[in-house]
């Protein structure tokens, strides 16, 4: 692996960080008090190619490898968390499994609006009663004619209070388990499906979650994604990728916390000087430091396998375990370096904290990923 970004990377990253600067970082702090969806913001997001940034041109993305993709959302994460985590499941969670499973005509219905931010899409895996354990999962879809049928609930569901279609996964077979779960898009607009009031979260309060509900729910038999029987998969393999949306948005609110510490450190005095120059605030700052760089490396790696074609299940968990378990360290550490002020909502430490506690728990929690690791070191 190069370490040297390329010339298109470097224009993606730093156009990334003036959009931030710029559109997101003024605002976060609004968007997280208010539970304010920033619509006009993932507007431009789209118009930056930033909705659907590894699909190809012609299906309308932007064209761009996985490295290009971990360092936008390093970058618009810094920025507003919430924002980020909108970004990674219209790239990793919705347009990433329409392009690599989905019929030409589902592609140009599904995916072209979705990867030029026309349309917002979502992915439905979790429920109620069936979490970590994917298998246990109750919705189920009935075929009857030329359609299937829909019936159940998914909870936890983000970007499902503005979603235009959601890729939803229901049992078609419950003797088979895993191995009789479909994956289908299914248009918000569909009769018989209904969501609820977003959910009240702690942290990433921009980013809208909801439950789903789907009763009666009928929808044509060309929005099947692959072929029946093939969801467990379809979500697994997308889950590989998601984990380095988020092991990325992860590094990106770990840094505004860092950068937001060592700024403070630099200009709060004590005992006559900076309390920088004290050693066991150096000390953090260097833990923090440091465990922001081992982040990105790991990431950057599970990128570059994907983009290789690489299968890259152990490496991306790796990645999403570690940054986001890093994440909650060093921003719990940049409240500390703030003292009294870092526990009050005058400074953003206490926001990025509240940030980072969810990137341990969705798209696999770090239990998940300590299990997709061991699988994958005690198969070698």
């Amino acid at each position: 692996m190069d370490f040297q970004l390329t010339e298109e990377q470097r224009q993606v990253r730093d156009m990334c960080r003036d959009f931030a600067a710029k559109e997101l970082a003024p605002n976060a702090r609004r968007w997280d008090l208010n539970h304010e969806f920033p619509r006009d913001a993932v507007k431009k997001l789209g118009e930056l190619g930033l909705m659907g940034i590894a699909v190809p041109a012609d299906l309308g993305g932007a064209g761009m490898d996985n490295i290009s993709y971990a360092l936008a959302m390093e970058e618009i994460s810094r920025g507003c968390a919430g924002t980020g985590v909108i970004m990674s499941v219209s790239n990793s969670l919705f347009c990433d499994p329409v392009m690599k499973y989905g019929t030409d005509e589902q592609k140009k219905t599904f995916l072209a609006p979705y990867a030029s931010g026309e349309k917002l899409g979502a992915y439905a895996l979790t429920e109620p009663q069936s979490g970590s354990d994917a298998a246990e999962i109750k919705t189920v879809a009935v075929a009857r004619g030329d359609e299937y049928v829909l019936d159940g609930s998914k909870n936890f569901i983000t970007n499902g209070p503005q979603a235009d279609t959601i890729l939803v996964f229901a049992m078609t077979d419950k003797a088979k388990r895993h191995k009789g779960i479909t994956a289908f898009l299914v248009p918000t607009d569909a009769k018989g499906f209904t969501r609820s009031k977003p959910d009240d979260k702690v942290g990433i309060r921009a980013s809208g979650s909801c439950s789903l509900y789907f009763e009666g729910c009928a929808i044509p038999k060309r929005n099947r994604l692959g072929a029946e029987g093939d969801g467990f998969k379809i979500a697994m393999g997308t889950l590989d990728g998601g984990r380095i949306g988020i092991a990325s948005q992860a590094l990106g609110i770990a840094r505004a916390g860092y950068e937001l510490a060592l700024a403070y450190a630099k200009e709060r005095k004590a005992f006559g000087q900076p309390i920088s120059q004290f050693q066991a605030i150096q000390f953090m700052l260097a833990d923090m430091a440091t465990e922001l760089d081992a982040a990105r490396l790991l990431v950057w790696r599970a990128a570059w396998m994907k983009d290789k074609g690489v299968r890259h299940s152990t490496e991306s968990a790796m990645a999403k375990l570690y940054a986001s378990e890093m994440c909650e360290r060093v921003t719990s550490r940049g409240i500390q370096i703030h003292g009294g002020y870092g526990y009050t909502k005058e400074y953003d430490a206490e926001r990025h904290w509240r940030d980072s506690r969810i990137t341990e728990i969705y798209e696999g929690t770090s239990e998940i990923q300590r299990l997709v690791i061991a699988a994958g070191v005690l198969k070698d």
